[in-house]
């Protein structure tokens, strides 16, 4: 039988610094006591332990965003429960906490499916589809919350639940969209798509020769043109000028739009043919037909572990000027290194779903992620203040999924209605608040 001793790891004990480090590195996270689950009776021993000691709990798979109610309490480490199970008939995956996309996307390929996953193959899927899931193809198939067709998890009452629209349909709405806030996720089972192919890429310009304010027009004007079987974005950001750069990265300030398309290249190529004639040569071009498999070098996330800070906004509309005087503040003449970055929305992200993903009426999303320097989360976030404030007009809301850094703070990640919903979920189902995040209802 598992008890919560055989699992536990203490700041000194051998193990330790090694289990709570993740990808990101910009803040100190140290709780009392780490349990390492390799299934679901570690959890509930680990959620045991913490309620009978009235300790806070937090999860952590792949270590992208951290759980700041771990701290001073409890960390639940599921990075070894990372099995990915694919039931081609019901095209389906059943996906373990502690399993990455780019995991699930290799169990899925051979059967002729893809999982409705980000950019970054490193993400843990789990912790991603609890904050909503805006993935590659998200205007064509939606968030990836919508897709979920069971969560299993283990609630304030160290019970192991198997949550169903049809099962108990309010849990299984506030889970999906609510975060980690109702519990620890030990399993969900999602729906897989039919793709095997792409044609998607980058074109990318020099923000330094062609005006920014140009792409910025170009672009916006471009997306409105384009079917919701094409998902694309517009990033910038400039390189430091660093010897550990690529020298031909090394102080250049690119601009990219980024494409996902899961039509035909021919029909791929014509639908961009607009875009590149109004923006003229590409300092580089890699649209191309590729297999599923490829797609996270559409964006080339870093893999790397690193300090960073970020934020992002829904738009209702589209503010041009305010869109373009954000990218500026965000480029060359900025205070330090930050990563701008629009999604255009729409398609079937605006369709009601059984789930507490807010802001679905929303046109555009805003992000911005910031390298930390000396000046830490405060110099990031006074940036990102001033940033945002260019689009203030057209605000929504943030999204869970894009508040790096520790989601700390709690203001706009939910409309007054789905907050109402998910406060009452915690009152029945966490009412001594153990899972604690920054970010309560």
């Amino acid at each position: 039988m598992t008890t919560a001793e055989t699992l536990a790891l203490r700041p000194g004990d051998a193990g330790y610094d090694d289990e709570i480090a993740g990808f990101q590195t910009g803040f100190a996270l140290r709780p009392d006591v780490v349990f390492t689950a390799s299934g679901p009776d570690d959890v509930v021993a680990a959620v045991a332990h913490a309620a009978a000691a009235g300790l806070p709990v937090g999860v952590q798979a792949t270590g992208h965003g951290l759980p700041d109610s771990a701290e001073g309490g409890v960390l639940v480490s599921t990075r070894r429960m990372d099995t990915v199970t694919v039931d081609p008939v019901a095209r389906t995956a059943r996906i373990g906490a502690g399993a990455r996309w780019g995991a699930v996307a290799e169990a899925a390929a051979p059967h002729g499916l893809a999982p409705l996953n980000g950019s970054a193959p490193s993400v843990g899927a789990v912790g991603y589809t609890l904050g909503g899931g805006l993935g590659i193809l998200a205007r064509e198939f939606g968030y990836t919350a919508d897709h979920v067709r069971s969560v299993d998890v283990v609630t304030a009452d160290a019970v192991l639940r198997h949550v169903t629209a049809e099962s108990d349909p309010e849990l299984f709405h506030g889970l999906l969209g609510g975060g980690a806030n109702l519990g620890v996720v030990t399993a969900i089972e999602v729906g897989l798509v039919p793709v095997t192919r792409l044609h998607g890429g980058s074109l990318a310009y020099d923000g330094r020769v062609t005006d920014p304010a140009d792409i910025v027009r170009e672009y916006t004007r471009w997306a409105a043109t384009v079917p919701d079987t094409l998902t694309s974005s517009l990033a910038a950001l400039v390189y430091p000028d660093l010897p550990s750069m690529p020298p031909h990265l090394r102080g250049t300030y690119l601009v990219s739009v980024r494409i996902a398309f899961t039509g035909s290249a021919e029909e791929g190529e014509r639908l961009v043919a607009p875009l590149r004639a109004a923006l003229g040569p590409a300092l580089s071009d890699t649209l191309r037909e590729m297999p599923y498999g490829e797609s996270h070098t559409i964006h080339s996330d870093p893999d790397f572990a690193h300090p960073y800070y970020g934020d992002s906004v829904f738009l209702d509309a589209l503010d041009l000027a305010g869109v373009t005087e954000l990218f500026t503040a965000c480029g060359p003449g900025a205070d330090g290194m930050h990563v701008v970055q629009l999604n255009q929305l729409g398609g079937a992200l605006s369709r009601p779903a059984a789930n507490a993903v807010p802001y679905r009426d929303a046109a555009w999303l805003v992000r911005i992620l910031s390298p930390l320097g000396e000046g830490g989360r405060d110099a990031a976030r006074a940036h990102h203040a001033r940033a945002f404030g260019a689009v203030a007009d057209r605000v929504m809301g943030r999204s869970l999924n894009f508040a790096f850094g520790g989601a700390d703070r709690p203001e706009g990640l939910y409309d007054a209605g789905t907050r109402k919903r998910l406060a009452d979920l915690k009152a029945t189902h966490d009412p001594a608040n153990l899972f604690r995040r920054n970010y309560n209802v």
